[in-house]
């Protein structure tokens, strides 16, 4: 009797105390992996906390999705970039007056070649980046004007002014001026032109009704439902549309490695979602 009721006892105990048992040494295993988490995660933070933020002097029509590409890389663990978007002209004179960028992104190759002439640019770390197309804008109930040579723009403006980025310095102004004189029909409309500080204000201005026709990048009008693709230049009639970049002498080692992420494959999805050519590389 007496080693039946000790038989039961150790049974009991035995059953109570496994499930406890189990407990005890499980929970060290979880409590480790949430710290090892919270850990990693707190190294992230504090990583990004301690990088200095990479400071990009851009073309005014990146400005949509660089801001999505600087999203895309904080996420990452990284400092977010901090962007100043105008004119590649204006940009491009403000490094060579006093600097401060770190990183250089031009709307076309002569104001990359300005800086360079002036050994302002790392050299090693240029490349094209991206391309895009030069397309004739209007409001969006406009139907479309097929551009072709001697075609009648300055019909279509019906007394009105043509938008277009400053045509003898902003690269927008530059490639829109270009096409206009290939094509035939640049001195009917010279005179009645509502110049612009860079491609985003001249995209405003047909944006806003103030101007019934205007020159810009496809991606700009992309960007804006109030316009439409009235009709695309053809690529024969100007430069190639390329957006070089490059870090500036003396840049934070912060920026190589946003240098690095705009060549990612998850920057070069964001830039073909805005609309723009991703180009393979390196210029020189």
């Amino acid at each position: 009797m007496g080693f039946m009721l000790g038989f039961m006892f150790r049974r009991a105990i035995t059953r109570w105390a496994m499930p406890v048992l189990l407990a005890v040494m499980f929970v060290p295993i979880v409590q480790t992996s949430a710290v090892q988490a919270a850990t990693a995660q707190a190294s992230t933070i504090r990583a990004a906390a301690n990088e200095k933020p990479v400071l990009v002097f851009a073309a005014a029509s990146l400005g949509d999705v660089l801001q999505n590409v600087g999203d895309a890389f904080k996420a990452q663990g990284h400092a977010a970039p901090t962007f100043s978007f105008a004119a590649s002209s204006a940009l491009a004179r403000q490094i060579a007056a006093s600097g401060g960028a770190d990183m250089f992104i031009s709307a076309d190759t002569a104001w990359m070649d300005y800086l360079d002439r002036k050994a302002l640019i790392d050299e090693k770390t240029r490349r094209n980046l991206l391309s895009n197309r030069l397309v004739l804008i209007a409001p969006a109930a406009t139907t479309t004007i097929a551009i072709k040579p001697r075609f009648p723009l300055a019909a279509a403006l019906h007394g009105g002014r043509l938008a277009i980025a400053e045509p003898d310095s902003v690269p927008a102004g530059r490639y829109g001026k270009d096409a206009l004189i290939h094509l035939q029909v640049w001195d009917s409309v010279k005179d009645h032109l509502a110049p612009a500080e860079n491609v985003r204000a001249a995209l405003a201005y047909v944006a806003r009704g103030e101007t019934r026709l205007g020159i810009v990048y496809e991606t700009d009008a992309k960007a804006e439902p109030r316009v439409r693709v009235a009709g695309v230049f053809p690529n024969d009639t100007h430069a190639p549309i390329i957006y070089p970049v490059a870090l500036i002498r003396g840049a934070k080692p912060e920026a190589h490695t946003f240098l690095t992420f705009l060549e990612s494959a998850a920057a070069a999805a964001l830039f073909r979602e805005a609309g723009f050519t991703v180009l393979p590389g390196r210029s020189k």
